[in-house]
């Protein structure tokens, strides 16, 4: 028998899924539209029930997202949940999400060297294998031809 709790309980388990609710939702989470400040107000009063580590991290995965510092990189104003302007968008967080791009593109460029590096090495290695087993083996036939000889 289910009995009621005194807290409600969201029904949203995961950031994720909560970012696909809010997405089907509100064009201005599905469009990445850079979003007002204090949208977690607005959202907390729509769902109460929502809890603030659960909001935030979903907000954390949509502002950090790639395609939402594209957005807010070149944008000039903020927007509500329905996709209506709001205040405008500083030239501080305009470089701000500049100053992440270029270190996440910086990063990528960083891994994708390490990454080619380390195929490189395991080329080279593969290599030198191939030219020790071969000395090995000459070294094998010549040791067999003059043991024979004996």
């Amino acid at each position: 028998m289910n009995t009621p709790t005194s807290t409600p309980v969201s029904p949203f388990q995961t950031p994720r899924a909560l970012l696909k609710e809010l997405q089907e939702k509100f064009v201005a989470f599905r469009e990445y539209m850079p979003l007002t400040i204090g949208i977690d107000k607005q959202l907390i009063a729509l769902y109460p029930e929502l809890s603030r580590k659960l909001l935030r991290a979903t907000l954390g995965i949509h502002t950090n997202s790639l395609r939402y510092l594209k957005i807010m990189e070149k944008a000039t104003h903020r927007f509500d949940l329905q996709g209506n302007a709001a205040e405008e968008v500083t030239d501080v967080h305009r470089t701000h999400a500049t100053t992440v791009l270029r270190e996440r593109a910086k990063k990528v460029a960083e891994q994708r060297k390490a990454e080619r590096a380390a195929e490189e090495a395991a080329r080279a290695a593969k290599v030198a294998e191939a030219a020790a087993q071969q000395h090995t083996e000459k070294l094998n036939q010549l040791a067999s031809k003059f043991s024979r000889n004996n």
